[in-house]
């Protein structure tokens, strides 16, 4: 009786548990599902079967930002975190459009001047997007001149630093890859070196051989 009670005890906190890992998840999931897609990709994203840009397979729209990584090169997660292999895209309307690595997404961090990269919650982005550098300019007056200069440098300074960030993530991937091809090779020249070994040691037995035949 004590092991029925029990075992009804852990399935009711198991879902209890599940429960709360999905409304936590639901949570952290963007409120549009085209969120972080360039609107030239608009049309790509509202077929009903959805392809893989790499051709490993086919998703359909629920799972279009949904959380879970399906697509391995991240086609099916544009607007989260859950794909290393995605970009999100800022819109940024009224200033340039940004390309961002998925880590960035939800990372507390204001990537995008428009805020749209974090949306959990966690940290509230005001619209920095300057509209062309033309807004205060066409309320007059040389304050105002002055505040949207320094807003237009703020904002290339920010941009300079994310491009820099990218190149270090680029090339740490490419460190990544230039290690792995290092210990292959490695690999392979201890493998040549052990045969190569063996066959000295083979010839040298032969020739002992031979020499105690000799004698």
């Amino acid at each position: 009786m004590l092991s029925v009670v029990r075992r009804r005890f852990f399935v009711c906190a198991g879902l209890l548990i599940a429960c709360s890992l999905r409304a936590s998840s639901v949570s952290l999931l963007p409120s549009s599902s085209f969120l972080g897609i360039s609107p030239h990709d608009e049309k790509y994203y509202s077929a009903a079967s959805i392809a893989c840009r790499d051709g490993s397979k086919t998703f359909n729209q629920k799972r279009l930002n949904d959380g879970f990584c399906d697509c391995p090169d991240g086609t099916d997660e544009p607007g989260t975190s859950a794909c290393p292999e995605s970009k999100f895209y800022c819109r940024n309307i009224g200033d340039v459009p940004q390309l961002l690595f998925s880590s960035r997404v939800n990372d507390h961090i204001c990537d995008c001047c428009d805020g749209s990269d974090e949306y959990d919650g966690g940290i509230v982005c005001r619209n920095t997007c300057v509209k062309n550098g033309t807004d205060d300019l066409n309320t007059g007056g040389g304050h105002h001149s002055t505040e949207t200069k320094i807003n237009n440098f703020n904002i290339k300074d920010k941009k300079i630093k994310v491009d820099l960030e990218d190149l270090l993530q680029n090339l740490e991937g490419t460190h990544t890859n230039l290690n792995a091809g290092l210990k292959i090779i490695t690999v392979i020249e201890l493998a040549s070196l052990m045969g190569v070994f063996f066959l000295i040691c083979r010839r040298t037995r032969i020739r002992m051989r031979r020499y105690l035949w000799r004698s």
